[in-house]
């Protein structure tokens, strides 16, 4: 069960680990593009391509859908980068159904795991295989493995290790399960819990009057999406990278920007400058400043 690209992965290597992966279940298709044609995800293009029977229920609690999906007679359910699953479907399979999540839990249970442990400077992450129960992400872990975070790390290069990372523990997972020997742990209590909310477009808008490393980790924890944004002059922008400047004796307030027009643009935080290196404005493509400036100014 999973939908983007991150779950593609993993449903690969099951298929090239000689799994019997019966059937596949997925988001219905999605109108997409300027024509707004229906679009498969891209879990379904890799299902249809491998010959694998794909379930796309509207409401996961649809009697026929429930039907069909009893009929396949699992063993055991999958899920990666898909949606909440009521009981019924999660208590199917005679095994149970396990989650591959983008953290290490119980840290940064959630939607958008990877998004906000950039954003919140950490250092290290990793991926968790846990048996789903009923409140979200709190169910028995049974592996769990680190990656670190390096400081030039964006979410789009973090999001593409951990992919990789969490297909390889899939398979993992299901061979411990195949063997009958594997752990379930209970997910230990934490003091600081953190937690991974959905990210949405209001939640992405930059506030400069943070301190300037908290504005390069928010930057690039958005970066290549959703995107953080910002507006200069009336105009919005999306930001996709920034550093930090050199020390200016330019007076500023936070958010009021500084610019040649031709090569650079920075930004005034709240104890320094940042770098703006790529951006996008409305109806534009991303770009770097340089490439901006040669046909626009401000």
């Amino acid at each position: 069960m999973g939908t983007p690209d991150f779950a593609v992965a993993s449903l690969q290597t099951l298929l090239n680990d000689g799994r019997n992966v019966v059937a596949v279940v997925t988001a219905p298709d999605r109108p997409s593009g300027r024509g707004l044609q229906l679009t498969p995800s891209p879990v379904k293009k890799a299902a249809e391509a491998a010959g694998i029977p794909v379930l796309q229920p509207e409401k996961l609690r649809d009697p026929a859908f429930l039907e069909e999906l009893q009929g396949y007679r699992a063993d055991l359910q999958v899920v990666v980068a898909f949606r909440m699953l009521p009981e019924v479907v999660w208590a199917m399979p005679t095994i149970g159904t396990f989650n591959l999540h983008g953290s290490l839990l119980p840290q940064y249970r959630g939607a958008a795991p990877i998004n906000w442990a950039i954003i919140n400077g950490e250092r290290e992450t990793g991926v968790t295989t846990f048996f789903i129960e009923k409140e979200i992400d709190t169910g028995q872990m049974i592996f769990q493995e680190t990656e670190p975070i390096h400081p030039g790390d964006t979410a789009g290069s973090l999001h593409d290790r951990l992919m990789v990372r969490g297909a390889n523990l899939v398979v993992r997972t299901v061979r411990a399960i195949e063997a009958g020997e594997y752990p379930r742990i209970p997910q230990p209590p934490v003091e600081d819990l953190k937690m991974a909310p959905k990210i949405h477009r209001e939640t992405c808008e930059i506030d400069w009057y943070q301190p300037a490393e908290t504005v390069r980790n928010f930057v690039r924890g958005l970066s290549p999406y959703p995107a953080a944004w910002t507006k200069i002059n009336g105009k919005t922008f999306k930001i996709y990278a920034v550093s930090h400047a050199d020390a200016s004796d330019f007076r500023a307030e936070p958010g009021e920007a500084h610019t040649d027009n031709k090569r650079f643009l920075h930004i005034k935080t709240q104890d320094g400058w940042l770098v703006v290196e790529e951006l996008q404005a409305e109806g534009k493509r991303k770009m770097t400043v340089e490439e901006y400036f040669r046909g626009n100014k401000l």
